[in-house]
């Protein structure tokens, strides 16, 4: 049996589509697994599944477990707020899963790359990322929920902070230390990979995809790798509101922070946001749209600086140049 009978066995074993013709459509999935949408009796879903080796350049393997992980968040964010994201309608062989498909919901990042910046979104965005954080802050049970350290490790930690510093032997010391800093701290339930790519705009508000780094972990990741990627935007398009953005995301987060100290968690997200630009040009997953070197440098010799002498992330965004003289 194909990989993909398997997957449409589970689809009518749990009832979504019955014993007729069942096409895979493919959608865009990103480098880390396979998606498609089904059209069934009941309308349209979408089915995901994880895969081992990732779509990119370097050898990147990952646990396919981490599609029960991203289950867990999604169905954990819908108790927070069930506009939050698609409603799972099946987990299915191999990890998959099946969710609800939602029309009319373009991704961000489309918009975005078309030059539609709505500030008061990405403020939503950072409204929501702290509405999980602040829910699951200090909760041992959603603690034992995600055990996912290995599973982050692999898809965060080492190629975003580990693969850099074994390339650059002056941030090297730097680096290895925010990874042990980052593996340490168990404060909330962290998404692990809030990226305009993998959030739909809709009527209601942000729905977040792709959880499947989903972990237990610092909450100070998820708002330094949203604002990464609006900085980097910024510097590819030169649109100076992105970096309004950027800033409008970043202070509507700050002002629901309850769970701890604001000032240290913004400090290790400014740290964290210098590590991750720097890790879109130089790691194993660059962004794919900074193919321009002079972008590259820009955003490679303020990330340089940035890791030597660290900012709170809203005084970096504060301070971000698109261009530099």
């Amino acid at each position: 049996m194909t990989a993909d009978a398997d997957i449409i066995d589970g689809l009518r074993g749990a009832g979504l589509v019955g014993e007729g013709d069942v096409v895979l459509e493919p959608l865009t999935g990103g480098v880390s697994c396979d998606v498609w949408k089904v059209e069934t009796p009941s309308g349209p879903i979408v089915v995901k599944r994880p895969l081992e080796q990732l779509r990119v350049a370097a050898e990147w393997h990952a646990p396919i477990e981490r599609g029960q992980s991203e289950v867990r968040w999604l169905r954990r964010a819908r108790g927070v707020d069930a506009h939050m994201a698609p409603e799972v309608l099946a987990e299915l062989p191999g990890y998959g899963f099946a969710m609800r498909f939602l029309p009319d919901c373009p991704v961000w990042k489309d918009e975005l790359m078309a030059g539609r910046v709505d500030v008061d979104f990405a403020a939503a965005v950072g409204r929501g990322v702290a509405a999980v954080h602040a829910a699951t802050a200090n909760n041992s049970a959603d603690r034992d929920a995600f055990p996912n350290d290995a599973m982050f490790r692999a898809l965060r930690v080492d190629p975003f902070l580990i693969y850099v510093a074994e390339h650059d032997a002056e941030l090297a010391p730097v680096l290895r230390a925010l990874a042990d800093d980052l593996s340490s701290r168990k404060i909330a339930l962290v998404h692990g990979d809030v990226s305009p790519k993998n959030i739909l705009v809709s009527s209601d508000g942000p729905v977040f995809l792709d959880a499947e780094c989903a972990v237990y972990g610092d909450p100070a990741f998820d708002v330094a790798f949203c604002t990464t990627h609006l900085l980097l935007k910024a510097v590819w398009s030169g649109d100076a509101r992105l970096n309004e953005a950027a800033a409008a995301l970043v202070a509507a987060y700050r002002s629901a922070v309850d769970w701890e100290d604001v000032d240290g968690l913004l400090l290790r997200a400014g740290k964290l946001t210098a590590a991750l630009l720097l890790a879109r040009v130089e790691g194993k997953s660059p962004a794919p749209y900074l193919t321009d070197p002079e972008h590259k440098r820009i955003v490679r010799d303020q990330a340089r600086t940035l890791i030597v002498a660290p900012s709170p992330i809203d005084v970096l965004v504060a301070n971000w140049k698109r261009n530099l003289v």
